[in-house]
């Protein structure tokens, strides 16, 4: 009792005219580092909630004998064949029918467009920038990056950047690694090529500005919650989960930007999310977000715009 008494008086909590409140004791508590911007301003228009969508094309830039819902009991030398036409339905239905929903709901999204899959699909990496949609960046290939040295990173990048402006006219501004494991060069070398933003942080729930070579670079944070790949072929679960997942997601940030600058993050690839059942799932949790005042939806470039201009976005 006297050890813990003792403590208690150590702490603050008792002094010697006896006991003081907790909170006054509390009060000499210093602050701890990365938390006193925990409370960000609000949105500068007065927009309540950001909604960001990611659609990923990466059909036809995996590599042979990708992984894919089939077992991985492929023998060694051998071609897996049907894992091939599973992304295959990626371009030649998913893309497309998400295109169609998105116009139908009268939304842009960013496209994250793996360099090889433009040069296989051009046709429909143009379609989606003449729809009005981003393309971002997210490497020639689905080669591990983050083993690169610098120069090597540095063509690997730029090659699948020059493919998209090449096919489609749009310089990509942002970009995405593959399952976002970047290298600790990565950010200098995306700065260096003229980039804005990269999306490999899940750490908040809004956009934030960094440090790269003593320059503003901007961070869009991406999902792992609202993402299909991780929900779908991950988790397994079924459209609806995903959807009653998200639509919670969507109650929570919106209560919360009554207060304080939000950003819901959602993730659809090109042969999972567009499906017939994940569509259907995008457009009715499109619909209920669309019923409530102040949400916005917006690229990720424009995002990344948002917060490099505005001096109250936070910067670590």
């Amino acid at each position: 009792m006297n050890t813990r008494r003792n403590f208690i008086k150590q702490t603050g909590i008792i002094g010697i005219a006896g006991i003081v409140s907790p909170l006054d004791a509390f009060k000499e508590i210093p602050k701890v580092a990365g938390l006193t911007d925990i409370q960000s301003s609000k949105w500068p228009d007065g927009t309540r909630l950001v909604v960001s969508i990611s659609m990923q094309f990466e059909a036809g830039g995996q590599p042979q004998n990708a992984e894919s819902p089939f077992p991985q009991n492929i023998q060694k030398g051998y071609i897996d064949i049907p894992s091939a036409t599973w992304y295959d339905y990626g371009y030649k239905e998913g893309i497309p029918r998400m295109l169609d929903n998105w116009d139908k709901l009268g939304v842009k999204v960013t496209s994250h467009m793996v360099g090889t899959a433009v040069l296989k699909n051009p046709e429909l990496a143009k379609e989606i920038v003449r729809r009005g949609h981003e393309a971002a960046a997210h490497g020639m290939n689905w080669s591990t990056q983050y083993t690169m040295e610098y120069e090597q990173e540095k063509k690997f990048i730029k090659d699948g950047a020059d493919a998209i402006k090449n096919v489609t006219g749009f310089t990509p501004v942002g970009y995405n690694a593959n399952w976002l494991r970047r290298g600790v060069n990565t950010l200098d070398i995306l700065q260096e090529l003229g980039f804005k933003y990269h999306i490999d942080d899940i750490s908040r729930d809004e956009p934030f500005v960094i440090q790269v070579k003593k320059k503003d670079f901007a961070v869009v944070p991406y999902t792992l919650r609202c993402n299909d790949i991780v929900l779908i072929e991950g988790k397994n679960f079924s459209a609806d989960q995903f959807l009653q997942q998200a639509k919670m997601e969507f109650d929570q940030l919106y209560a919360e930007g009554e207060t304080r600058r939000r950003q819901m993050s959602i993730s659809f690839h090109d042969r999972i999310g567009g499906t017939p059942q994940m569509v259907k799932a995008a457009y009715e949790l499109i619909r209920y977000m669309q019923e409530h005042e102040g949400v916005r939806f917006l690229r990720k470039d424009e995002i990344a715009d948002i917060a490099l201009q505005d001096k109250a976005t936070i910067k670590e």
